[in-house]
């Protein structure tokens, strides 16, 4: 079985957003429904329904996203020891 990083794709509340996108690029986000579908067992959802939570996914793990997220919040406060 195919390894995504995406699951299933909830039914949520969302925002309108409009967004243009290269046409090589929507490709990619209909085969990526396609291989989708098949590993959950579910119908190819709309591309469009990709895009939320393959934004939401890379964000979560962007780590210097975090990090800078963490300093906005707490400035000038101390970095967690890594342990190892």
């Amino acid at each position: 079985m195919t390894k995504l990083k995406l699951g299933a794709i909830t039914d949520d509340r969302p925002v309108k957003v409009t967004v243009e996108l290269p046409a090589a690029l929507h490709r990619d986000l209909l085969a990526y429904a396609e291989v989708l579908g098949r590993a959950t067992g579910q119908p190819a959802s709309d591309p469009s329904k990709l895009i939320a939570p393959m934004v939401e996914r890379f964000m979560a793990t962007d780590r210097a996203f975090a990090k800078a997220r963490r300093e906005a919040v707490h400035p000038g406060a101390p970095a967690p020891e890594r342990s190892g």
